[in-house]
């Protein structure tokens, strides 16, 4: 085996050596062993709820032991791969790409390691507005909606699209929507800010570059823990109709629920269930994470980072992604780049992900002293 491959295996090796220090995987198979003896009490479903967080629990904390476990079997197995390669037609190509895609998994899961924040391990609220670019924006909302979505759905990751607000014209002026999950909120969160494209617009009849914005806020998602109290006299509740974009059926009922928080002038819709009743417990609970993220601010104002309700133009954008005339999107904050926009936008955004957790640690690091 080549040095430099053993040396790149050595420097694996010391970086999941740290993150089994941290995450200590003899701590988590005793919790597993702890949560297995609750999901086996036959008491244990008449409370539901609690019963749902039990089981939810066990099977998160089984599958971050398999996934610590199978990492370290494979890098013990690489040194063998490539001994064997030189025996084996392919061999070595074989080994070079468990190799990658190793060391890949390896780095991905050292990001999570640092995702230590109080609300980090929750699931994420997202909220996407179009901004300065009239009907182009409102595409470019969409877009990236979708980019959202597209990524969640690879990950495994169910999503609630709780409500949109469509554009007469094309795309959505808003749209609401929950990623559930373990550590949705604290991988997410830093994809918080205006997102900027540059292309030739579809919408212009004389094919000219357009520069959009997009707003895109993250928020945790509330737990009853949380304490949160939104008293009934500090909210007005407005029903209306559903809407969709042209051709498609829409509710031909009062379902849809507006929601006003009087003492904030907060304004929360929601119109994707089927109920006035659902709709309201959907829009209650967009309502608490906002006025979470809002005492979070107020007790934290230092930390600018974890705002959220900016202005989407040139002044705060924290990602441009280029069409034309040339290829590329940027992370403004970590210069994180990629060539290839169709796969951004298609939720290849792993990259973006990990370079922005790890340039917020050094934020924070730095502001630390």
């Amino acid at each position: 085996m080549r040095p430099e491959i053993s040396s790149d295996l050595d420097a694996l090796d010391a970086t999941l050596t740290t993150i089994e220090k941290v995450m200590d995987p003899e701590e988590m198979a005793a919790r597993v062993r702890e949560l297995e003896a609750q999901a086996a009490d036959p008491s244990l479903w008449d409370d539901p709820d609690h019963a749902q967080k039990v089981t939810s629990e066990l099977s998160s904390v089984q599958g971050r032991l398999r996934k610590l476990s199978d990492l370290r079997q494979r890098l013990s197995d690489l040194p063998v791969m490539y001994e064997l390669a030189e025996e084996e037609e392919g061999g070595e190509e074989l080994a070079e790409e468990e190799r990658a895609d190793l060391r890949a998994e390896i780095e991905a899961l050292e990001v999570k390691t640092m995702l230590s924040g109080d609300y980090d391990p929750r699931e994420a609220l997202i909220n996407i507005r179009s901004g300065a670019g009239g009907v182009d924006a409102a595409d470019w909302a969409e877009m990236l909606m979708r980019m959202y979505t597209r990524w969640a759905e690879k990950h495994g990751h169910k999503v609630d699209v709780y409500d949109i607000s469509y554009a007469e014209e094309a795309g959505i002026k808003s749209a609401t929507f929950v990623v559930h999950g373990d550590y949705m909120y604290g991988q997410l969160s830093v994809e918080q800010g205006a997102h900027r494209l540059v292309r030739i617009s579809p919408f212009d009849n004389q094919g000219r570059r357009q520069t959009s914005f997009a707003e895109v806020e993250v928020l945790p998602v509330v737990e009853q823990t949380d304490h949160i109290d939104v008293p009934d006299n500090d909210v007005r509740v407005d029903v209306y109709r559903s809407s969709g974009p042209g051709g498609q059926s829409v509710n031909t009922t009062d379902s849809a629920v507006r929601l006003t928080h009087i003492p904030t002038g907060i304004v929360v819709t929601c119109q994707n269930e089927k109920s006035q009743i659902q709709n309201k417990a959907s829009a209650m609970r967009v309502l608490q994470a906002k006025l979470l993220e809002k005492k979070r601010l107020e007790e934290r104002a230092e930390m600018d980072a974890l705002g959220a309700g900016g202005h989407a133009s040139w002044g705060n954008q924290m990602r441009s992604y280029v069409l034309h005339p040339y290829q590329m999107v940027k992370d403004l904050r970590t210069n994180f780049e990629v060539n290839d926009p169709s796969k951004v936008l298609d939720g290849e955004i792993d990259g973006f992900l990990e370079s922005g957790v790890r340039w917020r640690m050094a934020q924070q690091q730095e502001a630390e002293g």
